[in-house]
């Protein structure tokens, strides 16, 4: 009787560790997903800049991609290849023998594709990091350790018999991947439009929406605002002081500037605005250190804490501003 082959273990044990991998890679990149749309912010130190730290990575021009966070176009991804992983370990081998092996195998394939596009993409991202925003973010390097095992287990965990088609597979995903992430980034680094260039056309609500920020932010101001305030975003702003609210943020960082393009540029004059990086104009960081601060922008409204970008309406509610409210612009 002859005695069947014992299987190395990474073969027997490469889908769970795959799996497990993707799902970790999952919940990281749908935390971060979450706190982008929430506008709360990730946990990160207060010390973060765009020069240093992951704050201003996540809130960088490189972290949305078609107007979506890239976090959540980074959780479908992970979802993806859990699914590739595990759905044919769910398949009885005694009772469907011929469908589970056709699912190994097919998955496989999509396991080696997807693997490939994300380890090419992390690396991009990587050398955008190094190169671009010079500074570290543990969420992008610890999602990018994700794919490369990925890549890694997907490769060593099969008896792949045909190394030439893995090859031939690897070229072709490797090159259809940089060119579609070199089409998206390609305006990345195009000069802001001139913003008195700028025709300023309401919608159906009668708000107008704010031009985003674009390009890269420069110290100390960070983004230039280019909308115009009008009279009641100067009395709110005036009111805001009045009452001794106080803006929390960083010249880096996007939702900052969102705000600052909704009171535009003679209302937010009028806010008590403290900067806590550094290299901002008349930085405060032990402020910003002593009122506990974790995301930006932050407003703190008679001595209440609220993370995240506010509409003007928002603001006027919260402040007890009972004036004119006729605001002209939209997030």
């Amino acid at each position: 009787m002859r005695r069947r082959r014992s299987l190395p273990w990474i073969y027997r044990w490469s889908r769970p560790i795959i799996g497990a991998i993707a799902i970790a890679g999952a919940v990281l990149t749908a935390y971060l997903t979450i706190t982008k749309l929430t506008g709360s912010g990730p946990a990160c130190s207060i010390d973060a800049t765009a020069g240093a730290g992951c704050s201003g990575v996540l809130d960088s021009v490189y972290a949305t991609v078609f107007g979506l966070p890239l976090s959540l176009f980074g959780c479908l991804a992970y979802v993806s290849m859990a699914a590739f992983a595990l759905v044919p370990l769910a398949i009885d081998r005694d009772k469907q023998k011929a469908l589970k092996k056709q699912a190994e195998n097919y998955t496989w394939w999509l396991l080696l594709a997807g693997s490939i596009a994300m380890a090419v993409f992390s690396g991009y991202l990587m050398y955008v990091l190094a190169t671009e925003l010079k500074t570290s973010c543990p969420y992008c390097i610890g999602s990018a350790l994700f794919s490369l095992s990925l890549l890694i287990f997907t490769i060593t965990g099969r008896d792949w018999e045909d190394l030439g088609q893995i090859l031939f597979t690897a070229v072709i995903v490797g090159l259809l991947t940089i060119v579609v992430t070199l089409g998206i980034y390609s305006n990345v680094n195009s000069p802001i439009a001139n913003a008195n260039s700028i025709e300023e056309v309401a919608d159906v609500d009668g708000f107008i929406p704010i031009p985003e920020a674009d390009g890269q932010p420069t110290p100390p101001k960070g983004w230039e605002i280019t909308t115009t305030s009008g009279e009641d975003e100067i009395a709110l702003a005036k009111h805001l002081t009045a009452t001794g609210a106080k803006k929390y943020g960083a010249f880096w960082c996007p939702h900052c500037y969102d705000q600052k393009q909704l009171f535009g540029k003679e209302a937010f004059s009028e806010v008590n605005y403290i900067e806590c990086d550094p290299q901002g104009k008349n930085p405060q960081r032990e402020a910003c250190l002593a009122a506990g601060i974790q995301s930006f922008p932050t407003w703190e409204i008679d001595g209440k804490f609220y993370p995240g970008t506010k509409t003007m309406a928002e603001l006027a509610e919260l402040s007890g501003y009972k004036g004119s409210q006729e605001f002209k612009y939209k997030p």
